[in-house]
């Protein structure tokens, strides 16, 4: 029976009717959903691991173990997962091994447009790249067996346009696969003589693949009008044919690497002028250059950015298509962090200090943007805790008295801890806040080795964080409330005044966690509101202006009061102790 499914969902039904067993992942957009959905098969053991290495390593080990076993991450993910990656390929597998890697062109939830082709080219891993739903179940299946043929980890490489958008997939039973015995193999050892003739078998595969991706089913040849030729793959394929139509052939891709030779020289010799449509780098376009093949690619679409079928009707001259549209400009609606979020309070008294605040990745990276302007600048995940201690190494007290850096429970433990270690080991008088919103936020709520519940949401080992920052070598560790302003404030100064490192826990459940009881909204005494807006120096958006006065939206407001402590007319209520 056919049935209308996500992209991600589709990957999953894909390991599901592969028989894969065992996965590790670690959330992140656009890729999150594709362990979710995986988990909801219980033939399949599903987990969040720590980190992108973590989940790879682990996936590796099952199926040296011998049974089928894939791991996701979003791009940047796949720069943590890297150092794994590139010894795995030399090394083979046991069972079929598949890493999704989801890329974000146009930087939807991400901080660079990484393009991961670059990765699969340079570790000598075959990377196959689905154009809808059904691809992406069918590429799926098809990758662990390459898998197992060639020896390798294969990648499936998605976008967010593949990877969140639906079409129609006819999904197929799951297939047995039993498993493969273990062997002990000296030469899997990665050392010396065995990793020098392990690169000449990677090579020998890659000249396998090549063969292979000349007549393999999974690149195909669209033959139209002939003046126009598009070589093309991903969502890019979608756009070239709804711009084209039939007034073009098209050599879609799905095995991005290794790209064919002979397959590309024969369709670039049947068309006049040829296109390479790809988004972000020229992957495609340099490898038809080098073939000696004249392609028009960069010189015709950006090289930033996220495609659209309206984008590449203007950058090729075509006439735009009458549709709909909105006369009136539309008012920007910039993020903004939920009401009640318990970052807030942090941020704005960071602000408010004017200090220097090395930020990390997570949804309080919102804490960057106003009112609040609080953040400096981030860099990836971990990098507050060890950016901050370089920082400081060279500012001296000038910047150890004025910069903290900031971090959440999920990505401490991704890659914060070695941050800190860094700072307790070499000595720098460093300040560290942990935001503990007990959740891996940004990605939509999934547990971490903090919350004490596995992706299932059964119980699990759950990491003290206390106990875990002392053990590195942080004597300074206190915890504190963030919807206590005060309380916030005394914390931050004393531990910028202190003569040694100090970690801060900054502990409170998001207010968005199914099942949280928050307390009534609040009210807003109109008779002593005078309108001075200092309650909208915290950016709530539960809180406006109307008639000079602040008005709060009950349908928003989870009664934290924070705002209440700001004002100081008391026309909001203050602060009543709650457990939080």
């Amino acid at each position: 029976m056919k049935e209308l499914m996500l992209g991600n969902k589709a990957v999953a039904r894909g390991m599901y009717e592969a028989g894969v067993t065992f996965i590790s992942s670690y959330p992140g957009t656009p890729s999150t959903e594709i362990t979710e959905e995986a988990a909801k098969y219980s033939e399949i053991d599903c987990e969040w691991a720590p980190n992108e290495k973590v989940a790879l390593e682990a996936a590796h080990g099952a199926t040296l173990g011998g049974v089928r076993a894939a791991c996701a991450m979003k791009h940047v993910g796949l720069n943590v997962a890297a150092d794994p990656l590139f010894t795995i390929s030399y090394q083979g597998v046991n069972a079929g091994l598949v890493i999704c890697v989801a890329d974000d062109p146009g930087m939807h939830s991400s901080q660079n447009e990484q393009d991961s082709r670059h990765y699969a080219r340079a570790a000598k891993v075959p990377m196959l790249e689905p154009a809808d739903s059904e691809e992406a179940r069918v590429f799926t299946k098809r990758a662990f067996e390459l898998s197992e043929k060639y020896n390798t980890p294969v990648f499936i490489r998605m976008c967010t346009r593949i990877a969140h958008s639906q079409s129609v997939v006819e999904p197929e039973e799951r297939e047995a696969f039993p498993q493969v015995p273990y062997q002990k193999d000296p030469t899997k050892v990665m050392m010396t003589a065995n990793s020098r003739n392990a690169h000449v078998r990677v090579e020998q595969r890659t000249k396998d693949l090549i063969a292979l991706a000349e007549n393999t089913e999974l690149n195909r040849v669209e033959m139209g009008d002939t003046h126009i030729g598009v070589i093309t793959s991903s969502t890019s394929y979608q756009y070239a044919r709804e711009v084209f139509g039939e007034r073009a052939s098209v050599l879609k891709l799905g095995m991005v690497w290794p790209l064919p030779e002979q397959l590309i020289r024969d369709f670039a010799a049947k068309v006049e002028t040829l296109y390479v449509l790809e988004e972000l780098d020229p992957f495609i376009e340099e490898h038809c250059r080098k073939l000696g093949i004249r392609v028009h690619g960069k010189d015709v679409f950006p090289i930033c950015g996220e495609f659209s079928q309206n984008l590449v009707r203007a950058c090729l001259g075509f006439d735009e298509p009458q549709t709909l549209s909105v006369s009136d400009a539309i008012p920007g609606r910039p993020p903004v962090m939920c009401a009640g979020c318990p970052h807030r309070g942090v941020f704005y008294v960071l602000h408010k200090k004017k200090l220097m605040v090395y930020g990390d990745i997570g949804c309080y990276t919102l804490g960057a943007i106003a009112p609040l302007n609080a953040m400096d600048l981030n860099v990836c995940m971990g990098a507050s805790c060890s950016g901050l201690h370089g920082f400081n190494k060279a500012m001296g007290a000038a910047g150890e008295k004025n910069s903290v850096g900031v971090i959440g429970d999920s990505t401490f433990i991704h890659s914060g801890i070695t941050g800190i270690t860094e700072i307790a080991y070499n000595m720098s008088n460093s300040t560290v806040i942990i935001l503990d919103n007990s959740i891996t936020g940004m990605t939509g709520h999934q547990q971490n080795p903090t919350t004490g519940k596995n992706l299932r949401g059964d119980p699990a080992g759950k990491v003290d964080l206390e106990a875990l920052c002392h053990a590195v070598g942080i004597r300074r560790v206190r915890v504190v409330d963030p919807y206590d302003l005060a309380a916030v404030e005394a914390a931050v100064t004393e531990e910028l005044a202190a003569e040694e490192p100090s970690v801060i826990i900054s502990r409170r459940p998001c207010v968005m966690i199914r099942g949280m009881k928050h307390q009534p909204p609040i009210q807003v005494d109109s008779a002593r509101c005078v309108g001075c807006r200092q309650c909208m120096q915290i950016g709530c958006p539960a809180i406006s202006f109307r008639e000079k006065k602040a008005r709060i939206d009950p349908t928003l407001c989870i009664g934290c009061r924070v705002c209440g402590q700001m004002c100081r007319f008391s026309a909001l209520p203050g602060r009543e102790v709650t457990e939080a």
